[in-house]
């Protein structure tokens, strides 16, 4: 093994995949994370002022995705490329654009021991001196749209301002990992240190807390009505008021949630 650093930038705009891939790389000393991206125009800002010698990268991301952020840095420093990405479908693009190697989430360790090794060894080989020209030649066939278009989205100064929130979540619940898109969610709710998730009848128990949770998931789909529960506002049937000024909610499934006081103001996602 070198002691030669690898400098990494990671991005991916589901916060929850952003910290379990940053928790899984910690196990490699070599790597140094020198910038985290939620989305591709940070990506493409962050590559040019850092120029790493990698970057992972997930695919499937609004505005600029994976493959955008690779075409916006044609006649720059280019870095190694790995995707990562829930869907497979997209390997054979994902290799057209240059990328060192491919992952699926959720991201194994044995795996990513794989596209650590994959890099270190392209970094001593001369493949790393052709990058750049690599890349303009796989991506000069890209239309004027679409150059417009990146274009577009990477200077759009609205663009920071609009958080991205997750449409799938990935963690490990017990011995397994579990993939949830975010609509299969009904409520979750807090047990002490640990949020209980409920989706399609079952309850996933993770180490999370509320407020990383709910800044992860899109407002206007999910709502806090209590200091301990987060409701999925599309799931919920029912809404009966109490005379104490609270309300109760009623889910699809049949739960019954309470709706405090403090949070009255959340009534109106409801009606």
């Amino acid at each position: 093994m070198t002691d030669e650093k690898i400098r990494v930038i990671i991005v991916d705009d589901e916060p929850l995949a952003l910290r379990g891939l940053k928790l899984r790389l910690a196990a490699f000393p070599e790597i140094e994370i020198v910038a985290e991206c939620a989305n591709g125009r940070e990506a493409v800002k962050e590559i040019r002022a850092h120029t790493p010698d990698l970057v992972f990268l997930d695919i499937q991301m609004p505005g600029i995705d994976g493959f955008g952020v690779v075409r916006a840095l044609i006649g720059g420093p280019a870095p190694f490329f790995v995707f990562v990405t829930a869907y497979d479908k997209y390997a054979i693009d994902a290799f057209e654009a240059n990328a060192l190697d491919y992952i699926v989430k959720p991201v194994e360790e044995e795996r990513l021991q794989d596209a650590i090794d994959r890099v270190r060894k392209a970094m001593k080989s001369k493949a790393a001196e052709n990058r750049e020209s690599q890349l303009v030649e796989l991506l000069a066939s890209l239309s004027d749209d679409d150059r417009d278009r990146i274009k577009e989205l990477i200077n759009d100064p609205e663009w920071t301002n609009k958080q991205r929130y997750a449409e799938r979540l990935s963690f490990k619940d017990g011995s397994k990992v579990v993939v949830l898109m975010a609509d299969e969610i009904e409520w979750i709710d807090a047990a002490g240190d640990y949020m209980c998730i409920h989706a399609g009848g079952k309850t996933h128990i993770i180490r999370e807390t509320m407020k990383a949770l709910q800044q992860t998931l899109d407002p206007s789909r999910f709502q806090r009505v209590h200091r301990s529960a987060i409701v999925n506002v599309q799931k919920v049937k029912e809404l009966h008021p109490h005379s104490n000024g609270e309300y109760f909610l009623i889910l699809e499934g049949g739960q019954e949630l309470k709706l405090s006081r403090s949070y009255k103001e959340v009534v109106a996602r409801f009606l």
